[in-house]
């Protein structure tokens, strides 16, 4: 007879044979030791396999998440990585089903809106760093081309940010009237151009450049200026400003 689930923990039969509960005694032990030692220390103080075990404690909570969360960390490499993976990868690791992957889309709701919110506190421009980190997180990991723009005010303040459009694994399809025609809607004075390439290399292709000089020559007359093109990918990120192509 089937057994029954207990609320936030995954069905049984998400979970091969291959990954056995744990004793009791065993994990909340250990469950205990994490998080008085994030206590006292905080992230510094955890590797980053355990900080995905802190992350699993709610979704499993009778389930030993150590080996979960290393099999996860040697199978997507990076915290990022992890929680941006599609659903599908994630739950071809033993233990991992639908209750995981909600918690993991959770996990980076918070980090992009914790790092919007950094955003708006100040001029986009004199935080650029943020401006990456943000981006990085939104996007780098996607499995599909999305293209954003960030409208800002004469004071270079965030006012919105917008996904425009979204592609497929190398394109997404781009029109520069609209984008301008959305700034003149929200008064915006300027704008950042963003999109990721999910192959990972964020080198701009020819028809990247010819687009950003189609939307820079559009938005010049208008008096909207392209303040840059960021290309995000997971192997790092390129700026037209940067590479001297605006």
């Amino acid at each position: 007879m089937r057994q029954p689930v207990s609320e936030g923990e995954d069905a049984p039969d998400s979970t091969p044979a291959s990954a056995p509960v744990a004793p009791a005694a065993h994990y909340l032990g250990h469950r205990e030791r994490l998080r008085q030692r994030f206590q006292a220390g905080g992230s510094s103080a955890l590797a980053d396999y355990e900080l995905l075990e802190m992350a699993l404690f709610r979704a499993l909570p009778r389930r030993d998440t150590k080996p979960i969360a290393k099999a996860l960390m040697k199978r997507f490499g990076t915290l990022n990585s992890v929680i941006s993976a599609p659903a599908h990868l994630l739950k071809e690791i033993p233990g991992v089903g639908d209750v995981v992957v909600s918690e993991f889309r959770l996990v980076k709701a918070f980090a992009v809106r914790l790092g919007l919110e950094e955003l708006r506190e100040r001029t986009v421009l004199s935080s650029w760093s943020s401006l990456l980190t943000y981006c990085r997180t939104a996007m780098a990991y996607e499995e599909r081309e999305q293209f954003r723009v960030l409208f800002l005010d004469k004071k270079n303040a965030l006012i919105a940010d917008e996904v425009q459009q979204t592609g497929t694994v190398d394109h997404t399809p781009v029109y520069p009237r609209e984008v301008m025609r959305r700034a003149l809607e929200l008064s915006a004075s300027a704008v950042i151009l963003v999109h990721n390439h999910p192959s990972g290399d964020p080198t701009p292709s020819g028809a990247d450049i010819q687009m950003t000089t189609t939307i820079a020559s559009v938005g010049k007359p208008l008096g909207i200026i392209v303040h840059d093109h960021i290309i995000m990918g997971r192997d790092g990120h390129s700026s037209f400003r940067g590479l001297g192509l605006l």
